[in-house]
């Protein structure tokens, strides 16, 4: 078999498996290991795939939505899914942030229709609209320096008023996660850090999780995946993650 041949099912397989091993490659083709990660290292070259330890996986998108208004009307029934889960974790009495992401927004407003016992805070402008509604929820607003992309608060202000919070579940967005990299992303460092704060003061901390964005990348990485208490999605992730994601214990919830 040719070089080209070779990589050229080594290619096949990735995308039809999420993710190759070195050993099995060589096993499969009758090749040394050390020939199986050339191929990988020239088809990582030629963006094809993404080396990984021992391996390679699919390679991964930056679609560059920047801004929420980019993202806003996406993946809508994915969003109202994940939402839906995300309330059975909700009890009467909490104290809850929802930052700003798509996801919380779908959240916001199914907490404002159900009455419930509870005070929601966030930094998120379209949130805030959603409580103008006749609620018996406690709302409050988090300002700060206005990033325009974000459509909400950010910044070393809107950090410090979240820092005098003790959040007992908090809702936090993406626009990717990599098991492989131990990685969660969003594009803007404010927004980045922002977040942080959210979780230094938050009791549980969940991930608004489309599975999708397994395969997507951000700019900035403002947390590692086992920070947080768990991952709430529309569906189980992709097969092929399913090794990888037992290695890290948080909750994997779904509807």
């Amino acid at each position: 078999m040719f070089a080209e041949e070779r990589q050229e099912q080594i290619v096949r397989l990735v995308e039809q498996k999420g993710s190759v091993r070195v050993k099995e490659l060589s096993e499969q083709f009758q090749v040394t290991e050390d020939c199986i990660r050339k191929d990988l290292t020239l088809l990582e070259k030629r963006g094809l795939l993404k080396k990984s330890y021992g391996g390679a996986i699919k390679r991964r998108v930056n679609t560059h939505d920047l801004h929420v208004s980019q993202r806003r009307d996406k993946n809508i029934e994915a969003k109202q899914k994940i939402a839906a889960r995300a309330m059975e974790l909700i009890k009467d009495g909490d104290m809850v942030f929802l930052d700003i992401s798509t996801a919380s927004l779908e959240l916001a407003k199914l907490l404002v229709r159900s009455n419930m016992d509870i005070t929601v805070v966030s930094n998120m402008i379209d949130i805030m609209l959603e409580f103008m509604t006749p609620t018996n929820v406690r709302f409050i607003f988090i300002g700060g320096c206005f990033s325009r992309g974000r459509d909400g608060f950010v910044g070393s202000y809107t950090d410090r008023r979240i820092g005098e919070f003790r959040f007992d579940l908090a809702f936090l967005g993406n626009v990717g996660v990599d098991l492989y990299d131990n990685s969660v992303f969003t594009y803007m460092v404010s927004d980045g850090l922002t977040k942080n704060a959210v979780l230094e003061v938050s009791k549980r901390s969940y991930m608004l999780l489309e599975t999708r964005k397994f395969g997507m990348d951000g700019t900035y990485r403002y947390a590692t995946v086992d920070r947080f208490t768990g991952a709430v999605m529309e569906q189980a992730p992709p097969e092929e993650l399913e090794e990888k994601r037992r290695e890290y214990p948080i909750e994997w919830l779904w509807s």
